[in-house]
């Protein structure tokens, strides 16, 4: 949009342009090296609209490349199928320019306009800055070279960098298989976590609606999810599962209790937030899980909790149904997906938490007595 704007000599062009991109009038878009082309509809008729760019040559294109595959990170995420954001200064350090500058761009049309470009030139030049959001790939193959040939290309760069090393002529296959393969780095130590106090924020001005100190503690809740995931990446084990909205506003205002006013008039829901807030403290997302929904476990544990909890009074009470089972009128196990017993009890005519998880549903049925 940056070339289209600094080459146009007639802004009331470009401003005609972007109505069409808005209102839908640009049609089927076509997008080949070097090309894009597209059918603009106008009051007075249909006209070809097309812009052109020149493909990177050969060279340029090999000095990208080299940058990329020198950047892990951006080989890593290109053979993702993601576009790093920082891929135009990695071409800008080969000497590479990705995008468009004044005067790249030679738009033609089949309109009797003379401006240079015309008002559908411009609507097929804002429609397609806008994929390039969605799809920034496109930017490569309007330099000359398609997704698969990028992809094809770095794997094959990847794949060369982590070969063995080469053997001598002659070697046999066991020499060959036995050659070492090149050492990965180790892995980074899990940073520290982050109080409050550390955080630095400096220069930002809270959104309308938040304060500074509301600021703060979503930074800090951002930085202590983003190592959990790291932490999770780092020793294997299952990512924190994603939350829909309601269960991240029980999840933020039981870590940060400052949240629950403003979290309480949000979500229009004080008793079942403070439910939450309960399950979530004692149980974290299943415990969450438990309060709201039932689920049907393998009847053998639940036979298994049934004959423990017999063996050890053999006058309880007991009812199942699903994942919970009621002792008498006011207790209540529920079952997680963990294998988990929560205990609860009948408090106000509503079934509230009362006591962390447990794997032992006797422990669970103490701790519920004894918190009571």
């Amino acid at each position: 949009m940056q070339a289209l704007e600094d080459t146009s000599l007639d802004s009331d062009q470009l401003r005609k342009g972007r109505r069409y991109a808005n209102s839908g009038q640009v049609g089927a878009i076509t997008i080949s090296p070097g090309r894009i082309a597209a059918l603009v509809d106008s009051p007075d008729d249909t006209y070809e609209a097309v812009v052109q760019i020149d493909p990177l040559s050969e060279d340029a294109w090999r000095r990208f490349l080299d940058e990329v595959a020198a950047r892990a990170g951006h080989i890593a995420a290109l053979l993702d199928g993601d576009m790093p954001h920082d891929l135009v200064e990695a071409a800008a350090d080969a000497g590479v320019a990705l995008l468009p500058a004044i005067g790249d761009l030679d738009p033609t049309c089949t309109c009797d306009g003379w401006e240079l470009p015309c008002q559908h030139a411009a609507a097929l030049c804002y429609q397609v800055a806008w994929l390039l959001d969605d799809d920034p790939f496109i930017l490569l193959l309007l330099r000359g070279r398609s997704r698969e040939d990028i992809l094809d290309e770095l794997q094959a760069r990847s794949s060369s960098a982590t070969a063995p090393e080469a053997a001598e002529p002659g070697a046999s296959p066991q020499d060959v298989l036995a050659a070492p393969l090149r050492e990965l780095p180790d892995l980074p130590d899990l940073p520290g976590k982050v109080t409050a106090d550390e955080l630095a924020i400096s220069g930002i001005e809270a959104p309308p609606g938040f304060t500074p100190a509301t600021l703060s503690l979503l930074v800090l809740d951002a930085s202590r999810r983003a190592r959990a995931i790291l932490s999770a990446l780092l020793r294997g084990t299952p990512e924190p599962q994603p939350l829909d909205e309601w269960s991240d506003a029980v999840r933020l205002a039981a870590d940060f209790p400052e949240l629950t006013t403003p979290l309480t008039e949000a979500t229009g829901r004080p008793e079942a937030l403070a439910l939450g807030i309960k399950a979530w403290r004692y149980g974290g997302a299943p415990g969450l899980d438990v309060l709201e929904h039932t689920w049907t476990p393998d009847p053998t544990d639940i036979a298994r909790a049934r004959t423990e909890l017999l063996a050890a009074d053999d006058e309880l009470t007991l009812q199942a149904n699903h994942n919970r089972l009621t002792l008498g009128n006011t207790v209540q196990l529920r079952l997680d997906h963990h294998a988990r017993w929560h205990p609860y009890a009948l408090i106000d005519d509503r079934w509230t938490p009362t006591a962390p998880a447990t794997t032992d549903p006797l422990t669970a049925l103490a701790d519920d007595t004894a918190d009571r």
